[in-house]
């Protein structure tokens, strides 16, 4: 399961990450060259479009003129440095400086990346280990004991650094100096060189984050829905959370002591010791590391200023949230007043209000009938014998038609006189006409109306059949309804007042 999501995550990097797509670019050279060329290597953060294009013009003259035919570079530095900054691309990030027309641009981390990974695959002459491996274990060393709340530890590793430190110094009193040999020398020069390089193009992921940062909170600004106060808090809660952060205690501690004037002189020092040593003269030192610290100053003075920047820009945006929103609730105001002076003279309609329905519906818990258990029926099948006589079948072919609309329309004319109409009276204003079958189609009738039924009650229906014999059924009580209205309470009458 960690394979697939190791290939899934790895395939996403192919597809999206700037930096993959900058190594599998057909124009990979000429992109990594100019760009690595120009602002990693001079260090510079900023290049007008004017003097870019010049440069990179240059470049592809040169370039074109070592082939036969001439265009292995066939488009022009206008479309290339477009193509570089397109945002589907990312190698370039094009802005506009304060008080500029023209735009300027600077390296992307992508580059950094994608150049870091090049350099790694230049055969190395030597190797070192033994300087990563102090390394380590200094680090490891500096964790433990830093983090160790208990004084006594940390007294005790004080007093075992005292010994050796004095062991030392009586060793070299004695004459006995431990010189460290070429191999080491050499070490200890790559790994530092390596350091200062990546510390450099640092910057430009540090600035980027900076960046993306702000992004977010226009973002967060533009979309809020609450009050001021809230997205004060949430801006100034995330400005004090990348100052913070790991990232950002770790920048501002790097740039205080860039801005040390004494650890400046320091690294200075050591420096040019370091590098006059004959050994490490020998492997050809980039010459750019001479004034590494200057590189590194410059750099985070970039940063620095993008932040500061960022900020201005985020205030000033603020800013325009605030007029935009006060403008508009002075427009809703004069709208107010306007609309007040104009209905000012006139007669006005007395207040009120219109209301669509004039009865609210209701329904309490306790109107509910409680559940009522039903009686069993016992079923005495014994005793029974086949018929003898003969039935008539004709009685089976005389089929009654009952017509529901004709119902429906004798409760619709009982609920035009009252909220609710019970059976009999129904009745009484339209006697039964089919007898039996009638009756249990009022009992069934279920359309625009509903039925109340109560069985504590009971009406006694008459009616007079085609054999002019008159018959009576006896019935629960029925009220009926219109539908969706407010149903009354079981057992009490239709119109009763509700007390």
């Amino acid at each position: 399961m960690d394979l697939l999501r190791s290939h899934d995550e790895i395939s996403e990097l192919q597809r999206r990450h700037p930096a993959w797509q900058l190594l599998r670019a057909r124009t990979a050279p000429l992109a990594l060259a100019f760009l690595g060329g120009v602002f990693v290597e001079e260090n510079v953060r900023s290049v007008s479009r004017t003097d870019l294009l010049t440069r990179l013009d240059e470049l592809l003259h040169a370039l074109n003129d070592r082939t036969d035919d001439g265009d292995q570079y066939a488009r022009t530095a206008a479309q290339y440095v477009d193509e570089w900054a397109d945002p589907g691309t990312a190698w370039l990030r094009a802005y506009y400086p304060p008080g500029a027309d023209e735009p300027a641009y600077d390296a992307t981390p992508a580059v950094e990346k994608a150049l870091g990974w090049l350099r790694s695959l230049q055969p190395a002459p030597f190797v070192g280990t033994e300087s990563r491996l102090n390394t380590v274990i200094e680090l490891l060393r500096q964790m433990a004991f830093g983090a160790e709340l208990d004084p006594q530890v940390r007294l005790e590793e004080l007093h075992r650094r005292r010994r050796e430190i004095q062991e030392e110094i009586d060793r070299v009193s004695a004459g006995q100096v431990d010189v460290l040999d070429p191999a080491a020398q050499r070490d200890r020069y790559q790994q530092f060189a390596t350091t200062a390089r990546e510390l450099l193009a640092d910057f430009r992921q540090v600035e980027e984050n900076f960046r993306a940062l702000d992004r977010a909170l226009r973002e967060k600004i533009a979309t809020w829905s609450g009050g001021k106060g809230e997205l004060l808090e949430e801006v100034l809660g995330d400005r004090r959370g990348i100052a913070d952060s790991d990232q950002g205690r770790s920048f501002h501690a790097f740039y205080d002591f860039l801005l040390s004037a004494p650890r400046q002189e320091e690294f200075a020092d050591l420096l040019v010791r370091v590098q006059r040593l004959p050994d490490v003269a020998q492997t050809l030192p980039d010459t750019r590391l001479r004034h590494i610290h200057h590189d590194w100053l410059d750099a985070a003075e970039r940063t620095q200023s993008t932040v500061r920047l960022l900020s201005d820009q985020l205030r000033r945006f603020l800013d325009d949230q605030v007029w935009l929103e006060n403008r508009r609730v002075m427009e809703i105001l004069r709208g107010i007043e306007a609309g007040a002076l104009a209905v000012r003279d006139r007669p006005g309609k007395p207040p009120g209000t219109t209301v669509d329905a004039t009865e609210i519906t209701v329904v309490l818990p306790t109107e509910r009938p409680l559940y009522r258990q039903r009686r069993r029926l016992t079923l005495d099948s014994d005793g029974i014998t086949d018929a003898t006589e003969r039935a008539d079948p004709t009685a089976l072919y005389e089929q009654v038609y009952l017509d529901p609309a004709r119902l429906s329309a004798a409760v619709a004319d009982g609920l035009a006189r009252g909220p609710v109409a019970a059976l009999p009276d129904i009745l009484r204003e339209h006697p039964l006409q089919q007898g039996l079958a009638e009756l249990v189609g009022y009992l069934a009738l279920r359309d625009g109306v509903e039925t109340t039924v109560d069985g504590e009650r009971r009406d006694e229906v008459t009616w007079t059949g085609e054999d002019d014999v008159d018959r009576a059924a006896s019935v629960p009580h029925v009220v009926y309804t219109r539908a969706g209205s407010r149903r009354p309470p079981a057992g009490r009458e239709p119109d009763e007042e509700p007390r």
